[in-house]
């Protein structure tokens, strides 16, 4: 069994215990709701105890440093919410802390003092500064939402309404729940706080914005039902087992973590990269979807993460939408459409995939990673710029667009592979024995057959696309 991946080895084994947690946590809030008819205050304070009692568990005596930052945050919200510098300040001071977590490795409490050096003996069993990570996204998106509340929201909720089948059948849907703002009395420090610290998307979302969390706090979610949440559930199962199977057969990781790659041919290199690609799609779409039906089994729906296979993505475009979708939500939210949006797009994604590196680790295989995305992710960006643009006219013309589109879903393909492979696989001390091993007698027959595959790829993907659409 390959369980070289610390993340999804910790994840397996805590499963049991993660399992019975929440499970009490779950019967206790929903037994609290329906038995005293809780709203969005009163559910805070009950989210917050038993997160509370979470987080001392996962970070013992480091809880002070969560709640300490946050109550920063929240006076700084607060007080110059309203002012026109307020948004670089939030940025300023997140981004300060984003970083000075990982220098200082989460801080030591003897740093403050020799009297409270004691407190360094109880750090709990998991680090906080990792963690930290999603509430600082949090943070940004209360200071967000609430300076929206303030100045007023451009979202357009009838024009919404008219567009999404959700909205039109009753229910709301997440875009519809994030866009609207929430009355101001949300935005207390008892919801911000359980905002934060809500226990079933703590660990690792997935992320919502704080209007969707505090409205579902107020009146839970409705687009699941118990069934529709246990068919859910018998997935996720069958996905788990999946896993295992995959785990047990193939070691992907093993070969990866150990730097044995470096002994193999450029074929086993490249079925090694796709093997992680695979096993990290599968992994994350494990750990996410499980945390979203708690959350889910809870009231609070979060956006789905993962919801279309890697396999089936030949744009990074698409990729990066359908990948950590959440985050994805988060990051077109809050930065990318305040930095101006599709009308400054090409510097648009040097800056927020910058910041994802940054906010993933401080590691310049990370650093190398985003940018290498950044530069295969330009020219495709130019690229549909100029099909947009061009019409076509003729069954002989739309052929010949379909065969380009093909071969440069092939491209970005292998691109996404060799900047995947150096960020998570060989890191970029290993780009020039890459070059070199594709680039020579034994590697360019294997990299004309990845070309040739993945343009079938595309091809199927297309036909797949078509079927859909006809089905609409």
């Amino acid at each position: 069994m390959d369980v070289s991946d610390a993340q999804w080895r910790n994840f397996r084994g805590n499963l049991p215990i993660l399992t019975f947690v929440f499970g009490i946590f779950a019967l206790t809030a929903n037994i609290m709701r329906a038995c005293f008819g809780l709203k969005a205050r009163g559910m805070s304070y009950i989210w917050l105890f038993l997160s509370s009692a979470y987080l001392v568990y996962l970070h013992g005596a480091c809880i002070i440093f969560v709640m300490a930052i946050a109550s920063l945050n929240y006076l700084l919200v607060k007080i110059f919410a309203r002012t026109k510098y307020f948004l670089p300040l939030l940025w300023i001071f997140n981004i300060f802390f984003l970083i000075c977590n990982r220098v200082y490795d989460g801080y030591s409490f003897s740093m403050f003092g020799a009297h409270w050096q004691y407190l360094d003996n109880f750090r709990g069993t998991f680090r906080w500064q990792i963690c930290f990570n999603f509430v600082i996204l949090r943070m940004v998106s209360f200071g967000y939402d609430y300076r929206w509340s303030i100045l007023g929201s451009h979202f357009n909720h009838e024009k919404h309404v008219e567009h999404c089948y959700i909205c039109k059948s009753g229910k709301a849907c997440y875009q519809f729940l994030q866009g609207k703002s929430v009355t101001s009395d949300k935005f207390s420090l008892s919801i911000y706080l359980c905002y934060l610290v809500y226990a079933p998307l703590y660990i690792a979302g997935p992320i919502i914005s704080f209007n969707a969390f505090a409205s579902q706090l107020e009146a839970p979610q409705r687009n699941y039902s118990v069934k529709d949440m246990a068919l859910y559930g018998i997935r996720w199962l069958y996905s788990l087992f999946l896993m295992e199977l995959m785990t047990h057969l193939l070691y992907y990781n093993a070969f990866a973590i150990s730097g044995i790659w470096r002994q193999l041919s450029p074929m086993d290199v490249f079925i090694i990269g796709y093997g992680v690609l695979n096993f990290m799609w599968l992994k994350f779409f494990l750990i996410w979807r499980y945390f979203r039906l708690w959350s889910l089994i809870c009231g609070v729906e979060a956006p789905e993460n993962m919801p279309k296979c890697i396999n089936n993505c030949y744009n990074l475009e698409s990729f990066w939408k359908n990948w950590h979708a959440s985050f994805n939500k988060w990051l077109v939210r809050y930065m990318y459409i305040p930095l101006g949006g599709s009308q400054r797009k090409l510097l648009n994604v040097w800056v927020v995939f910058t910041f994802v590196a940054l906010w993933h680790d401080l590691e310049w295989k990370l650093l190398s990673w985003a940018w290498l995305t950044c530069l295969f992710f330009v020219p495709e960006l130019i690229l549909k710029s100029a099909a947009n643009a061009f019409k076509i006219e003729s069954a002989l013309g739309e052929l010949f667009f379909r065969e380009v589109s093909a071969l440069a879903g092939s491209v970005t393909i292998t691109c996404l592979m060799v900047a995947n492979l150096v960020g998570f696989v060989i890191g970029p001390s290993g780009i020039n024995w890459l070059i070199s091993r594709f680039l020579g007698r034994e590697g360019l027959p294997v990299l004309l057959g990845l070309f040739v595959t993945f343009y079938v790829g595309t091809k199927l993907m297309f036909h797949i696309e078509d079927a859909k659409r006809r089905a609409h």
